[in-house]
C-alpha cells in the first residue's frame, strides 16, 4: 500500500523564488536562506519520494472572489506555473498523480470532508517555491504532486482543528491506496508576517519558534489555537500556518523531528522549515 514517510513544512516566500530564478542565491542577504535548505535537498535525494501531497494556498492565481473553496484538490494530469504579474516562474510544469488524487478526493469526501475537485488550474509561488527549495532547479521535477489548496486569504479560513482532521483523513486515504508509493505530505506558508497596515513587516520570532516546538511537544494546543491569536501574534498572513497542521495531522502521534531551520530576514517575513518522520506503527 501507499504510505506517508515524512512530513515537511516550509515558508513559500515569493521573493525567495525570485532570488533563485535571478541567480541571487550567493548574495550575502540570500545565502543564509538557501544554506538552510541544503539538508533537506540531500534528504530528498536519499528518500526519493514518488508523490508529494502539497498543501498550499493560492494567491488569486487559480481562484478569485468569484470562487473561494475552503479545501480544493487538484486531480489533473499537470499544473503549469501561473503568471503572477511578471510572467510565470521559469520552473518545470508540475506533474500530477490523477489516480492518487481522485482516490484521496473520494476517500476524504466519503469521510465527510467536502473537497472541491479541480481538474484544471495553474499553480503559483505557494506551490512552486517549496518545490524549488526541496529540489533546486532540475529540468523536470523528480516527483508527482497532488496539490491541496486551502483558503487562508479570505475570511473565514478553516480552523486549526479542522485542518488537523483533514490531515488525518488524507493519511487514511493514502494508506488505503493499493499501489506501493512513497508519499510525503508538505505544509507550506507562514511563518509570522503581515503585508499591510500599521503592522506591515511584523515578525514575531518568539511565537514562531514556540509554534515549531509545539508541532512535536504540544500539538494539541495548536489544534485549539484561535484565528485571533494568529492575527495578534503572527500578523494577518500568519494564518497560513494552519496549513502546517494538515501535514501534522497526517503524521499521527509522536513523530520524530529530523531537521529544523529558522531565519530572519527574508524579504519581509520569517523563514520557517521543519522535517518530521512519523512513528513506526
Amino acid at each position: 500500500m501507499a504510505r506517508i514517510t515524512s512530513g515537511i513544512c516550509t515558508s513559500h516566500i515569493p521573493a525567495v523564488g525570485a532570488a533563485l530564478d535571478n541567480g541571487k542565491t550567493e548574495q550575502d542577504y540570500w545565502k543564509p536562506v538557501f544554506a538552510g535548505f541544503e539538508w533537506v535537498k540531500a534528504f530528498e535525494q536519499a528518500e526519493k519520494p514518488d508523490v508529494v501531497v502539497l498543501i498550499y494556498n493560492d494567491h488569486a492565481s487559480a481562484f478569485d472572489m468569484k470562487v473561494i473553496p475552503t479545501f480544493a484538490i487538484g486531480c489533473g494530469e499537470a499544473f503549469a506555473p501561473a503568471d503572477e504579474g511578471w510572467g510565470p516562474r521559469p520552473v518545470p510544469v508540475v506533474e500530477g498523480h490523477p489516480d492518487l488524487a481522485w482516490h484521496i478526493a473520494q476517500s476524504c469526501i466519503l469521510d465527510e470532508f467536502d473537497l472541491t475537485i479541480i481538474n484544471e488550474m495553474k499553480v503559483d509561488h505557494g506551490l512552486t517555491v517549496p518545490m524549488s527549495l526541496m529540489f533546486g532547479q532540475p529540468a523536470a521535477w523528480p516527483v508527482k504532486v497532488v496539490p491541496v489548496a486551502v483558503n487562508v486569504v479570505t475570511y473565514p479560513p478553516p480552523t486549526g482543528n479542522r485542518c488537523w482532521a483533514l490531515g488525518e483523513a488524507i493519511r487514511r486515504a493514502v494508506e488505503s491506496y493499493p499501489e506501493d508509493l512513497n508519499v510525503q505530505i508538505w505544509g507550506t506558508g507562514g511563518m509570522s508576517h503581515q503585508l499591510q497596515g500599521a503592522r506591515a513587516g511584523l515578525i514575531n520570532q518568539t511565537w514562531d519558534k514556540a509554534f515549531l516546538d509545539k508541532l512535536t511537544a504540544d500539538p494539541a494546543s495548536l489544534r485549539r489555537t484561535q484565528h485571533i491569536e494568529y492575527l495578534r501574534e503572527a500578523g494577518s498572513e500568519g494564518i497560513e500556518l494552519v496549513m502546517w497542521l494538515i501535514m501534522r495531522g497526517a503524521l499521527g502521534a509522536d513523530p520524530q523531528e529530523l531537521h529544523r531551520f529558522y531565519h530572519v530576514p527574508a524579504s519581509n517575513t520569517a523563514v520557517g522549515h521543519i522535517v518530521l518522520r512519523p512513528a513506526v506503527d
